[in-house]
């Protein structure tokens, strides 16, 4: 029993450090409280303690403004995952497995980026949005790293000039062992809606169009 909870425990730590990084996707967030939320409950039950009810965002339902055939049926619906979590557990046969487990995955990794240069021939202002990509899964598994381009072939933020870095954190063991990640840039126009127009009278200027994207293995 100790090993459990120890195990269980060890599983919470991370998973909190994972939230208070602030560097998760909306989708992925909403996805591991969840995790913490069944993790937990589950841990209640097997040490016999008070079963909690909660909503679909995890959310502890209030007595007080939940009524009782709703709260009969969240009990209902708690007690069933629960069982059924139960059941999965004593089907394993891990008695150190999962201690072991998370001591091998719980280091997190990184990705460092250092921008030198962007060389594209545009003409007009960009936004260069890189990130890191899954293409198996076909999904974007990092947020967003922003740069701005100048039309003269330079950073909007001179300052930042040979300065663009940025830091891709949390990358666990899952994340490793995806069959490949590419760092994606996807490239942005800022400026008339054709280039081809010379005349000011004729388009809008500060107008956002897709312009290009470039990919290349990074793990």
């Amino acid at each position: 029993r100790f090993q459990q909870v120890q195990s269980m425990m060890c599983d919470l730590m991370e998973w909190r450090s994972q939230l208070l990084s602030g560097t998760l996707p909306k989708d992925e967030l909403k996805e591991l409280k969840q995790k913490v939320t069944s993790k937990i409950d589950y841990g209640n039950k097997i040490l016999e303690l008070d079963l909690i009810v909660r909503d679909e965002d995890g959310n502890i339902l209030d007595p007080d403004k939940t009524s009782v055939i709703s709260l009969f049926h969240a009990h209902e619906k708690a007690t069933n995952k629960i069982t059924e979590r139960i059941k999965e557990e004593m089907s394993k046969d891990q008695p150190d497995y999962a201690l072991y487990s998370w001591v091998s995955s719980s280091p997190t990794h990184s990705l460092y980026v250092f921008v030198r240069n962007f060389v594209c021939r545009i003409g007009e202002d960009a936004e260069l949005f890189m990130s890191l990509y899954d293409p198996q899964k076909a999904t974007i598994i990092s947020e967003n790293y922003l740069v701005r381009w100048g039309s003269r072939g330079f950073p909007m933020e001179i300052d930042m000039l040979n300065n663009l870095k940025v830091v891709f954190t949390d990358l666990g063991n899952k994340d490793l062992s995806r069959d490949k990640i590419y760092l994606v840039c996807q490239i942005v126009r800022v400026g008339k809606m054709d280039l081809k127009d010379s005349n000011s009278r004729k388009y809008t200027q500060g107008l956002r169009r897709p312009f290009g994207v470039a990919g290349n293995g990074c793990l």
